[in-house]
């Protein structure tokens, strides 16, 4: 392995670590009792061990190309159009299925879809046993399913159940970024790497990540049927899934902030998964050898970096997630403009093979600093998710946010051989610029209506002063 690649994940590292132990008081929101100490802990083992099971069992299809999901079924003698297909399914699933399913939580509620989300992701990995297509079709509409659920339920859960035990608010803040920090990051690598020994080392073949993440879903299947209590969105029996879907919509359309939230969300993570495909050709055009999973390591380590930056911001009651989103969003689209402008200012290497070519050194920082926004993004946007979205619906409306993110994602899927990669880098640019325009739209949105008080105190203060004292 090339000295380049331990020089880049050895200096984000030493930064994820020198930022960590240079904390200081005001870095860091503290003196929290043990009670919510005891509430954080008991949810990041959750979160955490969901997340093992995310990387183990999907990790590889969707971001290193192919070394576990797409060998397994190119093993089971299938083309990449059928691989292709199976793919579109799980997203296609998660914006149809999913979205009912996950909106079942507000009302059933959120720990019940919790354990529905290990069930459903249990038989998902059950399924990759199977040669035979539509089994393995049910497997990606179920891991879709599960995916909502993921992404809607766990957080719904924490954030009324740290409401209803009487938290403070910004304590939401540093759990949004250990959650982050841990799962998203040092988890990821180690179950990146857990996931390698039993393939690689072990020789138990690309089924084993399957099965280690069932194991992993049945302990924080156990944790949270042992220890969290239910809580719901609007538990009332008078009211059906279509005036749920209705009361929802409602609630977008009448509050600017939670459309501009949603569309900011949309643009953001399609963004995010468009680069997950694309990532591995942008660095290897010409079938250059990269390594795959020492390059994912450093993604996450990356990611690490940015929520430990999120978690210095968040910590300070002065500065508003608001406002620094919107350069975060910024530099993301600087971040994935570098291809673009690698492809037209280096030169090409018309070389096949060999290592890594010096437009793709370039091309892999400017990935690395995407990452480390990414890492930024998942804490901040739960932070905003927690303050503008109504509880009754919260879960309703998470989904709804994820629909027009599915249908983007299929689309590319669908088209990622019709068009060339910058293109497709450019397109994300865009979609990330445009996310920083609406973020800052929201930022004035908030500021005026949150300096809307004091200017009406103001004003009868005048008034007060320019009435005469009746004696």
């Amino acid at each position: 392995m090339e000295l380049f690649y331990y020089l880049v994940f050895g200096g984000f590292g030493a930064v994820v670590l020198a930022l960590e132990l240079s904390k200081t008081s005001r870095d860091r929101i503290s003196n929290t009792p043990t009670a919510f100490n005891s509430f954080k802990n008991n949810y990041l083992l959750v979160y955490s061990l969901m997340m093992v099971t995310n990387i183990l069992a999907e990790i590889a299809g969707d971001w290193l190309q192919g070394p576990y999901v797409y060998y397994l079924y190119s093993q089971y003698g299938y083309g990449k159009g059928e691989i292709g297909q199976l793919f579109i399914a799980g997203f296609g699933s998660s914006m149809l299925f999913g979205t009912i399913v996950g909106s079942l939580a507000d009302k059933q509620g959120r720990k019940r879809a919790c354990v529905t989300y290990c069930i459903t992701y249990i038989l998902s990995c059950f399924t990759k046993h199977s040669p035979h297509y539509k089994v393995l079709m049910l497997g990606r509409v179920l891991g879709g399913i599960a995916t909502s659920l993921l992404f809607s339920a766990f957080e719904s859960w924490l954030v009324a159940e740290h409401n209803r035990r009487g938290f403070e608010q910004q304590w939401l803040s540093l759990t949004f970024s250990k959650a982050i920090f841990l799962g998203n990051g040092l988890v990821a690598i180690l179950a990146g790497l857990f996931g390698n020994l039993l393939v690689d080392t072990f020789s138990l073949g690309p089924i084993a990540p399957f099965d280690a993440a069932a194991c992993f879903l049945a302990i924080g299947m156990a944790v949270i049927l042992s220890s969290w209590t239910e809580n719901y969105g609007d538990p009332s029996d008078n009211k059906d899934l279509l005036t749920q879907f209705k009361g929802a919509a409602i609630a977008i359309a009448s509050d600017e902030k939670i459309a501009l939230l949603g569309a900011i969300q949309s643009l953001f993570e399609g963004s995010m998964y468009t680069f997950v495909f694309l990532w591995t050709p942008a660095l290897s055009p010409n079938d250059e050898e990269i390594p795959h999973g020492f390059i994912f390591a450093t993604f996450m380590l990356a990611s690490m970096l940015g929520s430990s930056i999120a978690s210095r911001l968040m910590a300070r009651s002065s500065l508003k997630v608001e406002s620094y989103m919107q350069i975060v969003f910024a530099i993301s689209a600087t971040a994935l403009f570098i291809p673009v402008g690698t492809n037209f200012l280096v030169p090409p290497s018309n070389v096949k093979g060999g290592s890594i070519s010096f437009s793709g050194c370039i091309q892999l920082i400017g990935f690395c600093a995407f990452e480390a926004c990414v890492g930024i993004f998942w804490p901040s946007i739960m932070k905003m998710r927690s303050q503008y979205i109504p509880e009754e619906a919260r879960s309703t409306i998470m989904n709804f946010f994820r629909i027009p993110l599915n249908i983007f994602v299929c689309v590319v899927l669908y088209n990622v051989n019709a068009f060339p990669i910058i293109v497709m880098f450019g397109m994300c640019s865009i979609f990330l610029f445009v996310a920083s325009i609406l973020q800052r739209r929201l930022m004035k949105i908030v500021d005026t209506q949150t300096s809307k008080p004091q200017d009406w105190m103001g004003h009868k203060e005048r008034q007060l002063e320019a009435e005469p004292l009746n004696v």
